[in-house]
């Protein structure tokens, strides 16, 4: 089992208006799609790739959210890099027997954790059709 292409970035940043602005009118992007998740504390945009994969910009709506508490330990910068696999199942199987630490195990989203990727949180995505 092995990674098969990033599906998407998700990138931190402190004002997501600014940063939407930057994207799309300075780098030519189009934004697909805005959104906020109240449970995460974030706010989001989308811009998509011809690749099929993403560019995900998150804000912090909540300084304790876990966005929130990265920007203020570590900045703006890259906050999650996801992974394609075929089978996520059988990767998670594969990366704990290796002995790789996890977040979220038994949910949709499962997270390699930064100490066991050289400090990036690294998602663990299901392949696209």
């Amino acid at each position: 089992m092995a990674f098969k292409g990033v599906d998407h970035l998700v990138i931190r940043v402190k004002d997501i208006d600014t940063s939407i602005e930057t994207w799309r009118d300075k780098f030519g992007m189009e934004l697909e799609r805005t959104a906020e998740s109240e449970v995460l504390g974030i706010k989001q945009a989308f811009f998509q790739l011809d690749t099929g994969g993403f560019i995900e910009l998150v804000s912090p709506t909540d300084n304790e959210s876990a966005v929130g508490r990265a920007l203020e330990s570590r900045g703006e910068g890259l906050h999650t890099m996801a992974l394609e696999v075929d089978d996520v199942d059988a990767m998670v199987k594969q990366l704990q027997d290796k002995g790789v630490k996890l977040i979220g195990v038994g949910t949709p989203q499962v997270y390699i954790h930064p100490k066991s990727a050289n400090g990036m949180l690294v998602q663990i995505s299901p392949k696209r059709a």
